[in-house]
């Protein structure tokens, strides 16, 4: 498990599980530390991402309707750098 701290608003708390045929990535929005939303991502094999968890955040800032135009700009911001930021 691994949670993704956007700011002090939005978090995301993701999680890997293996499945009949491989293993699937869940990510879970909370927002004010409610849980607003869901995404997850299939995987057969292996995937191809920068960093654990890169395509369901993606997925998951995508389709949801939780948040505000900024706070979902903030959100992708935050993706699209996470790899170069220190923790």
């Amino acid at each position: 498990m691994k949670t993704f701290k956007v700011n002090k608003n939005i978090e995301v708390v993701c999680q890997s599980e293996g499945t009949r045929y491989g293993f699937r990535h869940l990510a879970t929005l909370l927002y004010h530390g409610n849980e607003v939303d869901k995404a997850k991502a299939c995987y057969y094999n292996r995937t191809w991402e920068r960093y654990d968890f890169e395509s369901v955040l993606e997925n998951l800032a995508y389709k949801t309707k939780a948040l505000t135009d900024k706070e979902r700009k903030l959100f992708q911001k935050y993706i699209k750098n996470y790899d170069r930021i220190k923790e």
